[in-house]
């Protein structure tokens, strides 16, 4: 009798991601890609891609998705889960569509989708399945078999998830002088997102103020200060906080601002800070330069002792919570009972996005979820 792992019905997984520039060429046609359709200048362009200037021109990010791709390779094939992975990009090569078509031409007709992004928005979630739908539509156009897409669930309350990040926070705490770290703030950090989209982030009905995007936020950071407390003895004060924003003054976006944050924790006479990038699967542009750049300086400045705690990038515990929601969504769809891990009070997030989850800003069609064109 056979001990592989079935992954059946699905015949294949994609890592979907965001994509970034590799060299300094490639910095103003990648930004081109991110903001079509939004009219902005070459020039501002290039004023907003000094941010990638300042590291070589490179993004890290895929570098990232190589090293998670080889961390998941590794792990199925050591438990013997059979299941070949692909990769996608939405803004730069390796590109979604072409990613898909070889995906057709190898014969791949059941897919699996893993979008970098643990919660539930508009540009975390529904976006990547517009995405979807616009690849979909270019393979129609091209005469070639439409394959059926379902993604992964959110995954932002999956031991897997966590355990990584609350290591982390207990390594940036023990990294502090030893006289301050006792008192030390935890700030948990991630993007900020214009507050009528994370109002209508997952079903509008569930959730309160800041919707399933704030909800999420607040439960990991509640969980990973609880894993704190009971490892360390210490129970740290902490807030969720935000970075990152990108939208035009007059449009309220989520607050505070992390920079602003330690100001205003410096100023309550908090004795160091640890920021944990919570919102965040690697050590992508915006962490490396939003925390490790602009917030360390403002850090500095302050005087203020601050230690900037590990994303979950290709930890071998995440790829073993992936290889654990492969197979849940497995079972689900051939209808056998499964217990989804999910910590917290939550629960664990609903396998098919319902109609009018994340909207979009004008409606598009989006792929793998119940108002799917794509069935």
């Amino acid at each position: 009798m056979s001990d592989a792992l079935d992954a059946t019905p699905y015949d294949a997984l994609l890592l979907l991601s965001f994509g970034g520039p590799e060299g300094p060429d490639d910095v103003v046609p990648f930004l081109e890609n991110v903001t079509r359709g939004r009219g902005i200048p070459k020039e501002r362009l290039k004023e907003v891609g000094q941010h990638y200037f300042q590291f070589g021109g490179v993004s890290p990010i895929n570098d990232q998705n190589r090293a998670l791709l080889d961390a998941l390779r590794k792990d199925f094939a050591d438990h013997g889960l059979d299941l070949p992975i692909f990769w996608g990009n939405r803004n730069w090569a390796p590109y979604l569509t072409d990613t898909l078509r070889e995906m057709v031409a190898d014969g791949h007709r059941r897919i699996l989708v893993l979008a970098t992004s643990a919660y539930a928005s508009y540009s975390g979630c529904r976006q990547y399945r517009e995405n979807l739908a616009d690849s979909l539509a270019e393979l129609a156009a091209e005469g070639l078999e439409l394959p059926k897409i379902d993604k992964i669930r959110h995954y932002f309350n999956h031991e897997g998830f966590l355990e990584p990040m609350i290591e982390g926070v207990l390594q940036s705490l023990a990294d502090l002088p030893e006289d301050v770290r006792d008192g030390a703030h935890i700030a948990f950090s991630t993007h900020s997102i214009p507050t009528a989209s994370a109002d209508t982030s997952g079903p509008v009905e569930d959730h309160g103020e800041g919707g399933a995007y704030v909800e999420q936020h607040l439960e990991v950071a509640q969980l990973i200060a609880d894993a704190v407390r009971e490892r360390t003895g210490i129970d740290h004060p902490w807030q969720l906080v935000y970075q990152s924003r990108s939208g035009a003054p007059h449009i309220p976006w989520l607050e505070p601002d992390i920079c602003d944050h330690l100001e205003e924790r410096h100023a309550a006479g908090v004795p160091a800070v640890v920021i944990a990038p919570i919102g965040f699967v690697s050590d992508h542009m915006e962490v490396l330069y939003d925390l490790d750049t602009e917030a360390k300086a403002k850090a500095e400045e302050l005087g203020l002792p601050m230690r900037r705690s590990a994303t979950v990038g290709a930890d071998p515990r995440f790829a073993a919570a992936i290889r654990d929601l492969v197979l849940e969504r497995a079972s689900v769809e051939r209808g056998e009972e499964v217990t989804p891990c999910a910590l917290g009070t939550l629960g664990a997030s609903h396998n098919v996005c319902p109609v009018g989850c994340c909207p979009a800003r004008a409606p598009r069609p989006a792929a793998a979820g119940v108002d799917s064109p794509y069935a």
